[in-house]
């Protein structure tokens, strides 16, 4: 397994699904630009519907774009079928074959191959090694975990050495803790093998805590590109903010840009650190604020009174749920045991950290 990582790039690419119906037609992705570096985990993240599984099955020749370009490396994949693209995928459901056994299941392309039997052998073993299973090479799938099932669809996509690795939603049909434990397996392997890989998810964590960059879609459109911290930090529109974590919306006015934009809450003005550069003085605007970049003072010594409803001990944070005249806040309180905490029913003000809140269009997209 030591193939040269390649890069994938995706140069415009549309992809229409005529109704047959006499209906309208379904823009599934939206002239859509991308590229991926050689070894890179990108993640393309959004709600169902929002074209991120037609992206990946364009990549993996089971669609064919409607116009755009696909390239691994150099090369130009558009209308490859799937067995000539140096691709593998990794689908929702594991497709193991129930009659064979762990070690054949993985062998299956190798086979198919025409390799020695020898090697084939070393290989199975060595990838099996790879995904924690060379201990279960005889055993029938049916005799396996669900994690233990997909770390064997997972080797049999790696065995053939592909170029470029394709995730479809592989953890949906696990349980939490086993989502949780895979995540981890796979983030390892493929740093591992240093194998490009795209994954698909509609599941922000699992986008944030693999991913080297996400990509954020809705209705078929690319809404953003960046790193998590990026994504998480920094978005650029409510869709994305709202998508990839928890966050308040509050409406301000637009005061005055300079380094900082000061705006106006109510009868109170506020200076954020980090605002987009869509906006101008005189705009209706939002602070995105994650329960992060918040804190309780006392009242009337913040932006916004309330009163705490609940309280939440998570050991290393408290989050602190506040009754306002905008809905119930949230507050992240790190390490409470050093802060002041308020107690349920007591009256609060809410203050903002400049650095963490982002000043945002108010728009919906």
């Amino acid at each position: 397994m030591s193939k040269t990582s390649v890069s994938v790039r995706i140069e415009n690419v549309t992809k229409v699904f005529k109704d047959v119906k006499g209906k309208a037609d379904v823009i599934a992705v939206n002239d859509a630009n991308f590229d991926i570096e050689p070894g890179e985990l990108v993640t393309l993240l959004g709600p169902s519907g929002c074209g991120k599984t037609t992206t990946l099955r364009m990549i993996g020749g089971f669609e064919l774009p409607t116009k755009g370009k696909i390239f691994l490396g150099n090369e130009d994949i558009t209308f490859l079928p799937p067995n000539k693209r140096d691709t593998a995928t990794v689908f929702q459901s594991y497709g193991l074959f129930p009659h064979m056994n762990v070690f054949d299941n993985v062998a299956y392309g190798l086979k198919l191959r025409k390799l020695p039997s020898k090697q084939i052998e070393d290989k199975v073993m060595s990838t099996l090694d790879l995904v924690g299973l060379k201990d279960l090479a005889q055993r029938a799938p049916s005799k396996l975990s669900g994690g233990q099932q997909q770390r064997v669809a997972l080797a049999r996509s790696l065995i053939v050495e592909p170029s470029v690795l394709l995730l479809d939603e592989p953890l949906s049909n696990l349980d939490a803790l086993l989502r949780e434990q895979m995540r981890v397996e796979i983030k390892r392997i493929q740093k591992t093998l240093g194998i490009t890989t795209i994954y698909v998810t509609h599941d922000r964590v699992e986008a944030m805590s693999l991913s080297d960059r996400i990509i954020v879609m809705k209705n078929g459109f690319i809404r953003q590109i960046g790193s998590p911290n990026v994504i998480y930090e920094d978005p650029n529109s409510k869709f994305v903010a709202g998508f990839v974590g928890k966050v308040a919306f509050l409406p301000v006015e637009v005061l005055e840009i300079g380094e900082t934009c000061k705006v106006k809450f109510e009868e109170k003005t506020v200076e954020v650190l980090k605002f987009s550069p869509e906006i101008s003085p005189g705009d209706s605007a939002v602070i995105m604020a994650r329960p992060e970049s918040l804190k309780l003072v006392d009242p009337s010594k913040g932006m916004m009174e309330g009163q705490v409803a609940t309280n939440i001990y998570l050991g290393g944070s408290l989050e602190s749920f506040v009754t306002t005249d905008h809905g119930e806040i949230l507050v992240q309180i790190d390490n409470p045991a050093e802060k002041k905490v308020f107690a349920e029913g007591e009256k609060v003000s809410i203050a903002i950290i400049p650095h963490l809140a982002k000043v945002l269009p108010d728009k919906d997209e």
